[in-house]
């Protein structure tokens, strides 16, 4: 099946330029593959960024700079500090704004006829397709295994292109996933990873470059899209390792039992991607018990006898080390469980949370018999809670 794409704007959409654009756009017009009919092609189509983070902001400020007529920003977050390492559209004077009024406020003071439309909300069963028909492109730019499910199976019902990429610590990946001419998403991931075992950012961390590259690589399969003629991702899946400075390129194929876009599909319409990919399923076992940063400290203060066990490595307890806790990275804590005294509680610490929380399943798996404690929301909110004069990292 051929790859090149045909423009998906119609011509009846078409608006001549002025004179403003013309001046603008000016090194697009000098390219026989864009010129005028490309640039007003640009100028007519409609693409919705889902995501204004690391890699909704590169692919946002390249958009708008291109002369993409509408651009459609989904996002219900706040801009924080931590993401300024590599959220390039927004800045300190930013933080704890809605990250969509603050990149909106990017992208119009960069190309002021550009038109920005919003969504202060998250995606949903409900919500996406009625969101979504309204452009002829969706970037995604999520960090979310649900997310990127819903937004795939709503492109495929709705015949829209997807433009998918994902970043993680120092790789990333791009495709195209367009429905009737190769894969969609879930062709390539069938069923998402078990809750916590992959990681997001905040929790693994991320080279700020990454999204930049990963987000521009978005871009330019968007403009391609738009523009027709071109050979796009569809069909391939790019790689990216920024440590080694090495570009992988992997083929792969539409799968013909795909349950949405296969030839006989069992998903046709939306459903509940939150259960899905498991994270609203029903606990096996007693509910894991959990102390907040007052309560440990409460606890600390009278004097109770407590094994803290930092499961974080060797290079964030470098940011900081938690007083009386026992250095144990989640990789060791199975072969390591005898060193736990089962009369005393343990307390288990990491970031956010989320590995500790993991780490007392797998020891209760494992068949350990002492209780079990995780700290919640992990020692950010014990610097937010406790003591300030440590870092949120």
């Amino acid at each position: 099946m051929s790859r090149i794409a045909e423009s998906l704007i119609p011509e009846a959409r078409l608006t001549d330029l002025n004179r403003e654009e013309m001046s603008r756009y000016s090194r697009h017009l000098l390219l026989p593959e864009v010129g005028l009919e490309g640039q007003k092609r640009l100028k007519a189509s409609r693409v919705l960024i889902v995501g204004t983070g690391g890699l909704g902001a590169p692919l946002a400020l390249y958009l708008a700079a291109a002369g993409v007529g509408v651009i459609g920003l989904a996002d219900f977050d706040t801009v924080e500090v931590s993401n300024l390492q590599r959220q390039i559209i927004h800045s300190q004077r930013d933080v704890d704004r809605p990250k969509v009024a603050s990149a909106q406020d990017r992208l119009k003071s960069l190309n002021p006829q550009l038109k920005v439309v919003t969504y202060n909300l998250r995606l949903t069963s409900d919500n996406a397709l009625s969101i979504l028909k309204e452009y002829d492109v969706v970037a995604d730019g999520t960090d979310n295994f649900p997310t990127r499910y819903l937004l795939n199976d709503a492109c495929v019902f709705l015949g829209r292109p997807l433009v998918y990429g994902s970043i993680y610590q120092f790789e990333g990946q791009a495709s195209v996933f367009q429905a009737g001419r190769g894969p969609c998403y879930r062709c390539l991931f069938p069923t998402p990873p078990s809750p916590g075992l992959s990681p997001s950012c905040g929790e693994a961390g991320v080279m700020g470059v990454l999204p930049g590259i990963i987000g521009c690589i978005q871009a330019a399969e968007t403009i391609k899209l738009i523009l027709g003629g071109a050979e796009t991702l569809a069909g391939r899946l790019l790689l990216f390792d920024a440590w080694l400075m090495k570009f992988t390129e992997l083929s792969i194929e539409r799968d013909p039992a795909c349950p949405v876009c296969g030839e006989q599909p069992t998903i046709t319409e939306l459903i509940d991607y939150e259960h899905f990919c498991g994270l609203n399923r029903e606990e096996t076992g007693p509910p894991v018990e959990s102390l907040t940063a007052l309560e440990l400290k409460a606890r600390l203060d009278r004097g109770d006898q407590l094994q803290i066990i930092d499961i974080r490595e060797p290079h964030e307890r470098a940011v900081f080390k938690f007083p009386g806790g026992r250095a144990m990275p989640f990789g060791q804590i199975i072969r390591r469980k005898e060193e736990f005294d089962p009369s005393v509680d343990a307390v288990f610490i990491c970031k956010v949370g989320q590995r500790s929380l993991f780490a007392i399943r797998s020891l209760r798996e494992a068949g350990y018999q002492g209780r079990l404690f995780n700290l919640k929301d992990g020692l950010n909110s014990w610097a937010r809670d406790v003591d300030p004069s440590l870092p949120q990292y």
